[in-house]
């Protein structure tokens, strides 16, 4: 009966809100403030409480967040209707009721969003990513695509992330996917380097999918990386997006060698100058047989990166997330399905999209029982991994954590081309943790 009345309160309140956003169309500047007291009378109690607040004060302040909500109004109306309905109602107001309901039903964790590899080719081969480590060799069908989307929905899940290898290599699947599940959110990490006139074209038609390219600092440091030319193709890909009003984002992997420029005002500048509407901030990761250590930053390092996207969310129009260092916001480490997963090219369904060990393939389970496999269990049960949410990973600051997991639990790598024993990727990562531990007690204690 409970779950019935849920049901109808989160359709009554989809309604208000889409009748709502409709009604903000006629004029965004006036009736923004009006749409934000509608949304706080019929919002359940404590529903994005926080953000809802920020909201309204960006309104009233008429401040870098209320630029960044112009610039979203200003996208291309459909893409930017759609955006609302596939990514505020059915992710994250009717999607996530149902995950919540199915995570008490089923006693496990119900994700947010799915990552999902369509292939493992790639057009780069760029310098610590893990994917170059796989090559050219695997994909998932775009019936085994289809399939996940379709029992994602099931449980709830809206919201589907491509990573790879490089997915726009299957740009025409991507496309297909976005077609048949057009009440669905897709975002992807890309290079960039694919984007042209017709694709662009082809988003403007689904509506439904958003790039997230892939950028490590300006043109020396980004080609160091990924290959000469690189960055000359992403300014072209992200002038191509701009001119047609699509949103797009950048991905940004920090390290000790580009950590400066990358969390520089002037980086920040040019993004948003180039369109960008997010920048996802990701730690570098010392996984796989190609993992330099060297690149790990040291704790000053990331403790400058950490004070500096904080101190440009309070003066830029841009929405930044770092995906380490922002786990206070989200209660701790976010994999196992906690509120992501991730499912490689051959199938096997991953807690972490940067911890290759898994116990279960989609191929031969349901995405249910992968997230009921010993791996997902035991993140499930672990969860918080560290009371200090500046700690949060159990690979990178609480190896010991992953270890065990991994041993109790029997799961196996899942690296194409050289499988990795646990011990060796948490002894690599033992010393940085322990070098971090001080520094991040320090800061926790200090800033929550």
């Amino acid at each position: 009966m409970n779950s019935l009345v849920e049901k109808a309160k989160n359709a009554a309140i989809a309604a208000s809100l889409n009748q709502a956003w409709k009604y903000l169309g006629k004029d965004p500047e006036t009736n923004i403030p009006k749409l934000l007291d509608m949304v706080d009378k019929v919002a359940p109690e404590g529903w994005y409480e926080g953000q809802r607040k920020a909201f309204h004060s960006a309104i009233d302040q008429k401040n870098n967040w209320y630029e960044l909500i112009m610039k979203v109004w200003n996208l291309d109306e459909g893409v930017r209707d759609t955006f609302f309905q596939n990514f505020i109602v059915n992710a994250s107001l009717s999607g996530s009721a149902i995950q919540e309901s199915t995570k008490e039903k089923e006693g496990c964790n119900i994700p947010w969003a799915i990552l999902l590899d369509p292939t493992s080719a790639c057009n780069l081969h760029c310098t610590g990513c893990w994917a170059a480590e796989y090559g050219n060799k695997l994909n998932l069908t775009l019936d085994e695509l289809d399939s996940i989307v379709s029992q994602g929905k099931k449980l709830g899940t809206y919201m589907y992330i491509f990573t790879g290898g490089e997915p726009l290599v299957r740009k025409k699947d991507i496309i297909r996917l976005c077609e048949k599940h057009s009440d669905c959110e897709f975002l992807s990490f890309t290079n960039g380097t694919l984007i042209d006139e017709e694709f662009c074209q082809e988003m403007l038609r689904v509506k439904n999918f958003v790039p997230a390219i892939s950028l490590e600092g300006f043109e020396m440091a980004n080609d160091g990386r990924r290959g000469q030319g690189a960055y000359e193709k992403v300014m072209k890909a992200m002038k191509l997006l701009k001119e047609h009003k699509l949103p797009f984002g950048i991905s940004a992997c920090y390290t000790s060698q580009n950590y400066k420029d990358i969390s520089s005002e002037e980086f920040f500048d040019m993004i948003m100058e180039a369109g960008a509407l997010f920048i996802w901030f990701f730690h570098y990761m010392p996984v796989g047989q190609g993992a330099v250590p060297e690149l790990l930053p040291t704790p000053e390092q990331r403790t400058e990166v950490y004070r500096r996207i904080r101190e440009f969310r309070k003066t830029k129009a841009i929405f930044s997330m770092d995906f380490q260092n922002d786990a206070e916001y989200v209660g701790g480490c976010i994999a196992g399905g906690r509120r992501y997963l991730h499912i490689t090219a051959n199938g096997d369904v991953e807690p972490c999209v940067f911890i290759h060990y898994s116990n279960a393939n989609i191929r031969n389970c349901t995405l249910l029982e992968a997230l009921k496999s010993p791996i997902f269990m035991a993140y499930h049960d672990g969860q918080p991994f560290n009371e200090n949410m500046l700690r949060p990973c159990p690979m990178l600051e609480n190896p010991e954590k992953l270890r065990k997991m991994v041993k109790d639990t029997g799961a196996k790598s899942t690296d194409y081309e050289a499988p990795e024993q646990v011990d060796t990727l948490c002894d690599r990562c033992t010393p940085y943790a322990e070098n971090w531990k001080p520094q991040a007690d320090k800061l926790w204690e200090r800033d929550a």
